[in-house]
């Protein structure tokens, strides 16, 4: 038996779906100074809600909490059922530490405590 919703239920359903994913989600983009959160993240790229959003297009920070996860390349790839959905041309991971440029002995001392 196939039961026939309203059209008000049916928005009312994907709202309440939407809101859902959005309150899990700690993800959030920034971009010019402006926040968007995240309903979800695949390999390769992540959806935000199509009424938050403009079409979004360059360089982006993609955070987890306060945690800076990976500076963004990306384009907007499509809108489906209120998600605007785009994908990372690049995605480079936030180094926590500065890049050495030599290569470190693997039994290097951490410290150097000097005589006196």
């Amino acid at each position: 038996m196939e039961a026939m919703l309203s059209k008000e239920i049916l928005a009312g359903l994907e709202a309440a779906r939407r809101e859902n994913l959005r309150r899990a989600s700690r993800l959030r983009l920034e971009v010019e100074g402006q926040s968007y959160p995240v309903l979800r993240k695949w390999k390769s790229g992540f959806a935000v809600a199509a009424e938050n959003a403009p079409h979004l297009r360059g360089l982006v920070d993609l955070f987890d909490g306060d945690d800076h996860l990976f500076q963004c390349l990306i384009v907007a790839s499509q809108e489906e059922e209120g998600e605007m959905q785009f994908e990372f041309k690049r995605a480079t991971a936030v180094a926590t530490a500065a890049a050495l440029d030599f290569e470190r002995a693997f039994d290097a001392p951490v410290a150097l405590i000097a005589a006196d």
